[in-house]
């Protein structure tokens, strides 16, 4: 029985700079992300590409059509391909998607970049697939001042960035994390997704963001598990996850392995969010291979193949983790499972000479 060859498996480049800085660890250089994604290697697998955070530290979402070329042609260089973007959609440059008039327009000019690179390098042929990814750019403490009030403007503002998106080719993905106002519960991300009623706006999940979905932090009324949840209990764990995805899994198209030890974090000038913990840490909630299916998996557990890369986010690790070989053959070995269990084969085209 030949492996299985997708959903391919990607690294994100963003965990290099986010939580850095600012008076917390250096940022990790976009090349040194690239070797170390293009050596790390499990039994002759290797990670198929990168998801790209559109950051000045690593390539700017203002670049030019050269700039973009010489990126495709480093990527290229090392094996690998260009998946789904994160656009810089905060301030200053941006703006809060419940914000001003101005604050809106300006998150929606930073989509509007963003897709543009995106819609070059598909012309360059190195990003087969992948999604756009925004969030709300604004608290949970400044949303819950009027919910619904705020969560029509983020609807408002992610409508006229998904037309401006459409018009390249792209789709949006909503990040589901914690930290983000009108996103930060499975209840009022699904509202904003609802709320948006675009055909090209879909949602993000990153299972290490999502478990804390199950917890209610930030919004305790919408806990799924008890607050005294023993994570022994298994059974519970499972069918909470059944009830999250079952509401969100229709609106997933764009997906982030991870593992998480049931707590938050922040570092930098980042909020406390879901924390990001290692494939291997003996901490960890999840049993990521099977936990991934109820995310792959519909209700009757057949694949839903509805996309075609998945991908790793080691946000806020140390840089003395992401900088050893071994933090990378662990990831890329877990995600391997990932593939393994909830993946899919197929054959090669010809190429027509």
């Amino acid at each position: 029985m030949q492996s299985n060859n997708y959903p391919k498996l990607h690294n994100a480049t963003w965990p290099g700079i986010v939580g850095k800085g600012e008076g917390s660890e250096p940022i990790i250089a976009f090349d040194t992300l690239l070797e170390m994604t293009a050596a790390a290697e499990v039994d002759g697998v290797r990670f198929d590409g990168v998801d790209i955070g559109l950051f000045d530290a690593h390539f700017s979402v203002n670049s030019s059509d050269d700039d973009i070329r010489r990126l495709a042609d480093k990527v290229a260089g090392h094996g690998l391909e260009i998946g789904s973007l994160v656009a810089p959609i905060w301030p200053p440059d941006g703006g809060s998607a419940m914000g001003s008039e101005s604050d809106r327009k300006r998150f929606v000019d930073q989509v509007r970049k963003a897709c543009r690179i995106g819609q070059r390098l598909r012309e360059l042929g190195i990003r087969p697939n992948g999604v756009v990814r925004i969030d709300s750019a604004t608290n949970p403490e400044t949303w819950a001042k009027d919910p619904a009030a705020n969560t029509a403007l983020i609807a408002q503002t992610f409508r006229e960035a998904c037309d401006v998106a459409a018009g390249f080719g792209e789709k949006l993905a909503a990040e589901g994390e914690i930290c983000w106002g009108g996103m930060h519960s499975w209840k009022t991300m699904l509202d904003t997704l609802e709320a948006v009623d675009r055909a090209n706006m879909g949602f993000q999940a990153d299972m290490a963001h999502t478990l804390l979905y199950l917890m209610g932090y930030n919004r305790p009324e919408d806990r799924i598990l008890p607050a005294d949840f023993d994570w022994s209990d298994r059974a519970a764990l499972e069918a909470g996850l059944r009830q999250l995805t079952a509401a969100l899994r229709p609106w997933t198209i764009d997906f982030h392995v991870a593992q998480n030890d049931g707590t938050v974090h922040g570092s930098g000038s980042h909020d406390k969010t879901g924390r990001h913990c290692l494939a291997n840490d003996p901490n960890g909630k999840l049993r990521i291979a099977q936990d991934a299916g109820y995310w792959l998996r519909d209700e009757n557990g057949e694949l839903t193949k509805a996309f075609r890369h998945i991908c790793w986010d080691g946000c806020m690790f140390p840089n003395q983790v992401m900088t050893q070989p071994d933090t990378w053959n662990n990831i890329l070995a877990a995600m391997i499972q990932v593939r393994q269990q909830h993946g899919w084969h197929e054959a090669r085209q010809a190429v027509a000479l």
